[in-house]
């Protein structure tokens, strides 16, 4: 199988000509065994009605006025003439050379001499000659014309013409059967590029399963478009997340505005309304908050800014910071922290424990409990944070990672979340070289295991 596209370019061509030069060849036999008969009949007729005209302008004028009469009657360039006498001996040329002539045997000269006359291509095979008995003053003559080497080429010239003709026909039907088979896929790409300016991503292109260059840029070009398709349903979803995010906390906020104007509400519902607005208020602001910052992230400007600190210090100050969150859950802590010194952007990894973290809170029952682990390796280490929450089912752990994902496909304000915490996690996590993965426990909850590299303790 030809895997290269200019190796087919250039079989191309040389078929091309391969198969003009045979075709032509083939077609020329065929003309001269289907034509070539016939061309030497009307030859001969030729040969035989000058040569009895030429037969009686001697007669009439004498052997002397040879030269002179074939110039007058035109037969100089047409014909090469020999006239031997009874001793077989040439005495009058007319045309090339002697040396250049076929030798015309003793038996075809005497054959003339003895009164009859000859057609026939034995003296030459490629050349047609009469011989005409000639006879003045009781002497005998043998008088031979044969087409000259300038008619024969003219033959020749047609015949090479002919070929030529029908090499460059056949070539060129060749070339144009290749070269739509090589632009036709060009021709594809060129109509897929318009459909993707135009926003249609449906697009596979059938050239993929080629082996040459062709069929690498179709497949690069199927999965460009696949991905862009991929890119456009991502954006359609971020664009319905971020919306359905923001139109429920607004529409919250102006349905109590409206009530709050009505002078009939207690003290007691005014507040619970101003309380909800609040809320609500809060609400959008920590989803266009988690929305720049994963802008920033996921953009070549963001600043980091490694240094080395207690990794252990930090995160029983996130545990600390966040008390409100889980002493009213009466949530029990267990914590396994190694003195660790670690070199990353402090803050970055400060949002990510504390995100976690909240989650672990968030989901654990009253009187929950959870764990934080600093477990090292070599050249990495993990903190493991384990909480007895509810869970996550396993299909839906890589997914939690995504933005605007909730198990909770209702998009209800249960837990009060955005669906970006955990994707800005992960961002910080791979911008520090780190993984960060789910794991469920044996009995209840869930442990988040983050992976961070560089550790020095």
């Amino acid at each position: 199988m030809i895997k290269s596209l200019y190796v087919r370019v250039v079989l191309t061509y040389v078929t091309a000509v391969s198969i003009g030069l045979i075709s032509a060849f083939l077609l020329s036999q065929f003309v001269i065994q289907t034509y070539g008969d016939q061309f030497i009949e009307n030859l001969q007729i030729e040969l035989a009605k000058d040569a009895a005209s030429l037969e009686q302008a001697i007669r009439s004028n004498g052997i002397e006025q040879v030269g002179a009469l074939l110039k007058q009657k035109g037969y100089a360039e047409k014909y090469d003439v020999r006239l031997y006498d009874s001793s077989r001996v040439m005495r009058v040329i007319n045309g090339r050379d002697s040396s250049d002539l076929f030798i015309i045997p003793d038996q075809v000269v005497r054959f003339v001499l003895n009164g009859e006359t000859y057609r026939g291509r034995d003296v030459s095979p490629s050349e047609l000659v009469i011989g005409i008995p000639y006879e003045e003053a009781g002497s005998r003559y043998a008088l031979f014309i044969q087409a000259s080497e300038g008619s024969m080429s003219s033959v020749s010239t047609k015949l090479l013409i002919f070929a030529l003709i029908i090499n460059l026909l056949v070539g060129c039907v060749i070339i144009i059967i290749g070269a739509k088979y090589l632009v036709r896929p060009i021709r594809g790409m060129k109509a897929a590029t318009e459909q993707l300016a135009r926003g249609e991503f449906d697009i596979e292109l059938e050239w993929s399963n080629r082996k040459d260059e062709l069929g690498q840029l179709a497949r690069s070009f199927n999965y460009m478009a696949s991905q862009m398709q991929q890119l456009e349903g991502m954006r359609q979803t971020f664009v319905s997340n971020v919306s359905h995010e923001i139109q429920s906390p607004l529409t919250s906020i102006s349905g109590f505005s409206k009530a709050l104007q009505h002078n009939h509400l207690s003290e007691e519902e005014r507040i619970r309304y101003l309380t909800i607005i609040q809320q609500e208020s809060e609400r959008v602001s920590r989803l266009t908050e988690n929305l720049l910052k994963l802008a920033s992230l996921e953009s070549q400007h963001h600043p980091f800014s490694p240094c080395m600190y207690d990794l252990d210090e930090q995160l029983r100050q996130v545990v600390v910071s966040i008390e409100p969150l889980w002493s009213d859950k009466s949530i029990e802590w267990e914590m396994d922290l190694s003195r660790t010194k670690i070199k990353a952007d402090e803050d970055q990894l400060n949002q990510v424990w504390m995100n976690i973290i909240s989650n672990s809170i968030k989901f654990s029952p009253i009187g929950g409990h959870i764990r934080i682990t600093i477990v090292k390796h070599i050249g990495s280490i993990e903190v493991r944070i384990t909480d007895s929450g509810i869970g996550i089912p396993e299909e839906e752990q890589v997914k939690v990672f995504e933005r605007f994902y909730k198990v909770d496909k209702s998009h209800n304000k249960i837990k009060s979340g955005n669906g970006l915490g955990l994707a800005i996690v992960k961002k910080i996590v791979s911008l520090h070289g780190g993984t960060v993965v789910l794991k469920s426990n044996s009995d209840a909850g869930i442990t988040v295991i983050v992976t961070l590299p560089h550790i020095i303790s």
